[in-house]
This record gives structure tokens, sequence and C-alpha cells, in this order.
């Protein structure tokens, strides 16, 4: 019987750099929430393990060294399976998309073999947006990835916009000036729209400048994200390039939407809901 997975977007509403550990890794403080767009993960039983590609983002990766691939192996390196990508996410965008699959195929795995969900540490080996994927929750995401405290946020209607350049987050995080950042203010009780906008006004993406600088389309996406009726914030998500709109009712993001596809049919544009 074959086991499938939701691989959802996730969303960095606000993401501050606080410091660099010695061995390389960034120190992190992150409010995240998850899109209802993703990717569509489907194990099916077989004697060896394989992965096979399908879906409108799927050209260019690999099915063969890919970090579905490496969760599958990491839960269990012996047992077999055939994995299904149903890709949809744009690829290197600074939604989760790699580490929202990896999450989703331990999900679907987890089921087709009757094995539990791995630990902590094995997650963080295989990226550090591993484990807050895994919970699919919203929440305040600190450290290296592994420090995940939940938070309540309200169910809140955005557009995501991606102009079609992938970022290296390596390339990013080398171009930043300041490494070291003040965390997050403690999130306030957030009822509604208006109050997420509010709080997220007076937090950050220290990685949205650096990204910008490498990828000026991105800046061209937050003008454009910003200057739609109803556009609470713009914000860039993790390292780029897609950047998120909140706006004050679904209509709205749909009407934003619509718009923005018109006027630039090459991007990858989407309205949703996060919660």
């Amino acid at each position: 019987m074959a086991t499938k997975a939701f691989a959802r977007a996730k969303i960095n509403l606000a993401l501050h750099v606080t410091g660099r550990r010695a061995d390389g890794y960034h120190l992190l403080d992150s409010l995240v929430a998850f899109a209802d767009v993703g990717d569509q993960i489907t194990a099916e039983p077989a004697p060896s393990l394989s992965l096979h590609l399908t879906g409108p983002k799927s050209a260019g990766l690999s099915d063969t060294d890919n970090l579905v691939l490496r969760a599958a192996r990491a839960l269990h390196p012996a047992f077999g399976a055939r994995i299904i990508l149903d890709k949809h996410l744009p690829v290197a965008s600074g939604i989760g998309g790699g580490s929202a699959d990896a999450a989703a195929t331990l999900h679907a795995l987890s089921d087709l073999w009757s094995v539990p969900l791995p630990s902590a540490d094995m997650l963080l080996g295989l990226g550090a947006d591993v484990p807050v994927c895994l919970s699919g929750q919203s929440a305040r995401m600190q450290g290296i990835g592994e420090q995940i405290t939940p938070v309540t946020l309200p169910q809140v209607s955005v557009v995501l916009a991606n102009p079609g350049v992938a970022v290296p987050t390596p390339q990013v995080f080398a171009a930043l000036q300041r490494r070291t950042n003040p965390g997050l203010d403690p999130p306030p009780p957030l009822h509604d729209a208006a109050a997420l906008a509010a709080y997220l006004q007076t937090q950050r993406n220290d990685l949205q400048l650096a990204a910008c600088t490498i990828a000026p389309g991105i800046a061209t996406t937050l003008a454009a994200l910003q200057a739609q009726p109803e556009c609470l914030v713009a914000r860039m998500s993790g390292s780029g390039a897609t950047c998120f709109g909140l706006f004050t009712s679904p209509a709205a993001a749909t009407a934003a939407a619509a718009r923005l596809q018109a006027s630039h049919p090459e991007w990858w544009i989407t309205a949703t809901t996060l919660g």
C-alpha cells in the first residue's frame, strides 16, 4: 500500500542572524510558518530504493543525488521503496523545498516501513530546516535549527512570488556584512493579519540585503508586492529568492496574484494561506 505526505512550503516571516559558531554554522532566530502549497511525496513498496521525479518544477533535479534519498537512507539504510516526488515549488528558492521534501519523505517512509521517525541529531545532519519541516507547525526556530518552540499564528492570506532566479544559500551568507545581530523580539499575542503585520514590521530578514545585491530581481519582486492594494507587509523568505506579501483577505491576495502574473508572466506566483 502506497503512503503519501505533503511537503508544505516553509516561509521565514522574519529571520535574524545572531552569530556564527566556530564550525561555521550560523546561528539564527526565525519565525516560521507553513503555506498550503507544496510538493507531494508518494512512497510505494519496492525491493530497492529509487526516486522518480514529476511535476512542473522537477527539471534540473537529480534522481540519484537528492536530499529525499539521503533522508530515506538515514531512516533505514537497508529498506527499499519507490519514491515519487511531484515537484511544484521552485528549487533553491528560500521556502524550504528540499528540506520539506526530505521531511515528507521521512513521514511517508515511517508509515510505509512501520519504523519510528528519526532523532533530532539525525535530522540536523540532513539540514537545518528539516526539523521544523518535520513538525510542520508554526514555530520560532533558533540555534542552528535544533531549538523549535511552537508559536500560535493567525491564518492569513499571502502571495508568494519568485522572479525565477535560484540564489545559492552559501553565497548569500558569504555576502553578509554583519553576522551578530539581535534576536527576534518575543512575539506578542497575534490574533489577526493586522497584528502579525505590525509585529513583522518591527523585525527583519538579515539575509535580504545580501540576497538583493546578488539577485536584484528580488528587490523588484518586493516592490511589486508592496505596491499591491491591501498588502500589509512584503519581505523575502529565507535566503531568497521567493518573497511573500501579507494581505488583508483571500480576495485581496487572489486579485494581487492575478495582477502580478499578468505583468510578470515569467515569475512563479501563487496566492495561498499561512497558518
